[in-house]
């Protein structure tokens, strides 16, 4: 198994057959482990995770507000690629929808810049992801 990182959000879902099949076949995570009966994942990508549960048992539900569509209002998580152009073309195959078109940009940090090349989808409950790829350590 994967070493699990420091902070590794954990994602409601409202059907979570429907949003595992977008994490894995749309995004390309891998299941690290579920627990089907508690409608569960830890999923993977390059480092990156996430868990997804679709919550079944009202005792052990973890919610300051009631679940309503768009899950996860004012956050968007961003996921370092290898390849941006490839699961971005893989997402717009699927049909998901792109929430921000793949685009380059630049960003300031403390004493330089980092160029990017990203887009934003959302995933069946509205969580925002942003998959990006640092263009200055790859050949794209």
């Amino acid at each position: 198994m994967t070493c699990q990182a420091r902070l590794v959000p954990e994602l409601y879902c409202t059907d979570f057959d429907r949003s595992l099949a977008f994490y894995t076949v749309t995004l390309g995570f891998r299941v690290v482990y579920e627990r089907r009966n508690s409608r569960f994942a830890f999923l993977e990508r390059e480092g990156a995770q996430v868990m997804i549960e679709e919550p079944t048992e009202p005792d052990r539900v973890l919610l300051a507000a009631e679940l309503a569509f768009p899950l996860g209002r004012g956050v968007n998580l961003q996921i370092e690629v290898g390849d941006v152009v490839e699961l971005h073309n893989s997402v717009l195959a699927s049909g998901a929808p792109v929430f921000l078109e793949l685009e380059e940009r630049e960003y300031q940090r403390l004493e330089d810049a980092v160029r990017v090349r990203q887009f934003v989808v959302q995933d069946p409950d509205g969580y925002l992801l942003r998959f990006s790829q640092d263009l200055a350590n790859s050949d794209a």
